[in-house]
């Protein structure tokens, strides 16, 4: 009996290398500080969220993104200078 070649592909596929950035350092506190809070999508959880992060961190000065698109607003370099940390949500 002859024996027959099978030929696969690998299941793993090609890794893109990518750039990574460190995160950036813990805040000691968020009182006084300056939070984006950027929602992409349906505003079903993220309008509760939004809520009760304001109740529960009233010294925290919220800036608010929305978008019902797939892809999050972009933040301009001068919010990115400005801004001391970024809430990301995403609800489909």
């Amino acid at each position: 009996m002859a024996e027959k070649l099978h030929k696969c592909l690998n299941p793993v596929g090609i890794q893109v290398p990518v750039d990574t950035f460190p995160l950036a350092p813990r805040l000691n506190t968020v009182d006084g500080k300056e939070i984006y809070f950027s929602i992409c999508g349906e505003p079903d959880i993220t309008i509760a969220l939004e809520k009760r992060l304001k109740i529960d961190y009233p010294n925290v000065n919220w800036k608010i993104k929305k978008t019902y698109g797939t892809n999050p607003l972009q933040m301009s370099p001068e919010e990115m200078k400005t801004c001391d940390a970024l809430v990301q949500a995403v609800a489909w």
